[in-house]
């Protein structure tokens, strides 16, 4: 058995080595840092939060895991034993939000050392708005979206049980190792592996699918005359700049309630009626039935899943061809069903997948490609995940940009704490795309939204001449 430090060794899991297949292209590993504060509007114990940060370490093997390289240069992971660490303090209470904002941002965009160092980093933070609570770093290999909210959560629980009678100790954390050798288990040639191959290979010999951009069709047919081809179908969907920024657009409570509504009443997800706006806004601006987006899914089903941390991030192409006489709702439905097929193949490999894709309908340049937006759904906020036992105290929770985005745009989608209104969080490389841009993106989203939602009989072909 091989060890480092004394510690069992395991190889990379195929989430991890997602974020290896992009990052190397980035300026700096900062591309893999998570930033994002979490504050609550109540003066709280330091020493107390002190403990229960480094009680929720202990109990949390994912935010414990270190990387080291072997001499042929393969990366592997192993998990440290919990230590008590120093929980660094930054008092912002004499500066103004901006500015205490800004300092976090600016704490994002430093990489961490990658190499038998911890990965994650917590401050406890004092703002100038009466709000206290923590600044949250972590990189993408160990940690995502949801095993971070899950750390948060806990780290919050242990705070109440040791300060409020009546509250609760939190139920244990889920073991990050066994999680991790389920998902071995899975690769080494299991039945459920060569199942999901199968489905995506299907999948992608179908045809081959079209690039839709934001503006129309002018930049597939630039890549036409650039590559002599008239019948070429992708184009470079990145610039030759990571340097990224972040614009976020609120959409207020009662229009999210009339969305959340919708999707009850119909019983879908409100990640597949985003997805309906999206596509359809591609398929108004390019006049194609046949629209790819890029879609994350987090593998967390089980209870185990969602509570081992670490970072089990997949993210696949999401095709539709739907004709413009198909009603909006049957497109909803449709997209359901695939996501639904999408989800029972999730553990396939994502790498694989673009390589079956690559050899399939080989390109003229590898920098080409047909997906021109990421879309992630968050559906989990901290209120829904157990901190309803905080009452009526308000908490604030912000993502902080790293600065670097290895993908032309990224959306992600979440529920605001404040009031359940929805934040659209645009990522994206300044040189690929404007504020202005996605405020054009944005309106438009929205109004086939509300418009699909209001009248889900309309085709997509009415929508669309009615936005």
């Amino acid at each position: 058995m091989r060890t480092r430090k004394g510690h069992k060794v395991y190889p990379l899991t195929v989430a991890q080595k997602f974020h290896l297949y992009y990052a190397p292209h980035c300026p700096n590993m900062a591309v893999l840092n998570i930033g994002t504060s979490l504050t609550i509007e109540v003066e709280l114990d330091w020493d107390q939060l002190k403990k229960s940060i480094n009680e929720a370490y202990a109990r949390n093997e994912g935010m414990r895991v270190r990387f080291a390289k072997d001499k042929e240069g393969t990366w592997y992971q192993y998990v440290m034993d919990p230590e008590e660490k120093d929980i660094e303090f930054k008092d912002f209470s004499n500066v103004s939000l901006e500015e205490a904002e800004a300092e976090m941002q600016k704490w994002t965009t430093v990489p961490f050392k990658m190499f038998d160092a911890p990965l994650t980093r917590v401050v406890m933070i004092k703002m100038p708005d009466g709000f206290n609570g923590v600044y949250f770093l972590g990189n993408h290999m160990i940690v995502d979206a949801q095993s971070l909210i899950c750390f948060l959560k806990d780290i919050i629980e242990l705070y109440c049980n040791a300060k409020y009678e009546g509250v609760p100790y939190p139920k244990d954390m889920a073991s990050y190792i066994e999680q991790i050798e389920r998902d071995f288990a899975y690769e080494a040639g299991s039945k459920a592996q060569i199942r999901d191959a199968e489905y995506f290979q299907k999948e992608i010999e179908k045809s081959e699918p079209i690039y839709n951009d934001l503006h129309g069709t002018a930049k597939l047919e630039s890549m036409r005359d650039m590559f002599k081809n008239p019948e070429l179908r992708s184009a470079f969907c990145v610039t030759d700049d990571t340097k990224s920024a972040l614009d976020i657009f609120h959409l207020e409570e009662e229009p999210t309630k009339r969305l959340m509504d919708f999707c009850e009443k119909y019983h879908v997800s409100l990640a597949c009626l985003l997805l309906m706006g999206l596509r359809t806004y591609y398929q108004k601006m390019n006049g194609f039935e046949d629209v790819s987006l890029t879609t994350t899914i987090a593998r967390r089903a089980t209870l185990k899943e969602k509570k081992s941390g670490g970072t089990r991030i997949h993210s696949f192409p999401f095709r539709t061809i739907f004709p413009e006489d198909m009603k909006f709702i049957d497109g909803v439905y449709a997209i359901r069903d695939k996501q639904n097929e999408y989800f029972r193949h999730a553990n396939y490999d994502p790498t694989a997948y673009f390589a079956y894709r690559a050899k399939t309908y080989p390109q003229p340049n590898p920098g080409l490609g047909y997906e021109p937006i990421s879309l992630t759904y968050q559906p989990l906020t901290l209120k829904e995940k157990g901190l309803d036992q905080l009452g009526d105290i308000r908490y604030k929770t912000k993502w902080y940009p790293n600065g670097i985005c290895p993908q032309g745009m990224y959306l992600t989608v979440m529920h605001r704490p404040e009031d359940n209104g929805l934040d659209f969080n645009f990522e994206h490389q300044i040189k690929a795309v404007s504020r202005e841009e996605l405020e054009y993106l944005y309106y438009y989203l929205c109004k086939i939204m509300f418009k699909g939602a209001e009248n889900p009989d309309l085709t997509i072909g009415e929508i669309i001449k009615l936005v």
